[in-house]
């Protein structure tokens, strides 16, 4: 999953949010268009290079391509690791109005099984933290953690890689300094859950967020999001973890490349720290292809591409003139 200049692809977003993304570039938000929206990515020759392994969306663990091939046969073929969201969405939080809980435990170990029958080999699950007023509450951070930590438990049980993704919201005002604060809070208490479970921490895979000022803020330089990023993983993240994957957050394509790559330039990190992007890696290409066939060639060039840049920043090797 951490091959070197490899990464993982975030193709799970749910049916709500990839119709929410057909629609803004003028493609018919249907369960065929959600098909060929994977098609366009999964089907792009030479993917394998760059990508380890794909998270996908349950129904697309179901699905074919354009010659009736099942995505899975494809992506065994390509050597790309199957990957699976297992967390099924957020409620509002009972005792704080303005924050959320995700769901997903109680049939979780029947799920579990049930992907790992179809070849899935690593599973991901997203808890939500939100800056803002009084937020996050401490009590609503441990919530998230105890739910993380009883998921990353049985995926182990049942032979699975868990992916933890305690995401620290971007929209707001907050400054970076904010930013870094919650992160470092809401990451040690996240591991401090882990640690009464029975989870190997070898075999867990953090994904994270950048440490990144609010998205009512200026941006920060690449160089001062990575010290910040650097920082509190250094902080809060156990020197034994399996490995740590960043998503992009809201960051749009070429800023989350050049962040990734001031990342690890610094070289202080725990453990190879890599790219899980969805809309970092796809948004380019998703405009190009808007739902029509005639777009597809170019909308895979466009989308290796932006595979390609991320591939060199995860080495450090990236550099804004290859854009």
């Amino acid at each position: 999953m951490l091959a070197p200049k490899k990464g993982l692809l975030a193709a799970d977003e749910s049916i709500k949010s990839a119709s929410l993304r057909l629609t803004a570039v003028g493609a018919p938000s249907t369960e065929e268009y959600r098909r060929r929206y994977r098609e366009l990515f999964i089907n792009t020759d030479g993917i394998q290079n760059y990508v380890s392994g794909i998270i996908l969306h349950d129904e697309t663990m179901y699905q074919m391509d354009n010659s009736g091939r099942p995505f899975l046969e494809v992506l065994k073929e390509k050597n790309i690791l199957i990957g699976i969201k297992v967390d099924e969405g957020t409620q509002v939080d009972p005792d704080s109005e303005n924050e959320t809980v995700t769901e997903g435990l109680d049939d979780l170990e029947e799920r579990l099984q049930k992907y790992v029958a179809k070849g899935a080999v690593f599973a991901k699950w997203r808890a939500v933290i939100k800056i803002g007023e009084n937020l996050p509450s401490l009590g609503n951070i441990k919530k998230e953690a105890k739910n993380l930590a009883s998921y990353a438990e049985l995926c182990q049980k049942y032979g699975l890689v868990p992916v933890i993704e305690p995401e620290v919201l971007r929209e707001g005002n907050h400054t970076i300094t904010e930013s870094e604060a919650v992160l470092i809070q809401t990451l040690k208490t996240v591991f401090e859950a882990i640690a009464k479970k029975n989870v190997d921490l070898s075999g867990l895979i953090l994904k994270t967020s950048m440490v990144i000022a609010g998205s009512e803020q200026e941006k920060s330089a690449p160089e001062v999001v990575a010290k910040a990023t650097v920082r509190a993983l250094k902080i809060s993240v156990p020197q034994n973890i399996g490995g740590i994957v960043f998503l992009s957050g809201g960051q749009e394509s070429v800023e989350a490349t050049e962040n990734l790559n001031a990342i690890n330039s610094i070289k202080e990190l725990p453990r190879r720290a890599t790219y899980s992007y969805a809309r970092a890696l796809q948004e380019d290409a998703l405009k190009i292809w808007a739902g029509k066939e005639e777009n597809v060639s170019e909308a895979r060039k466009i989308f290796l591409h932006r595979l390609k840049m991320n591939s060199l920043a995860s080495v450090a090797e990236y550099s804004p003139e290859l854009e």
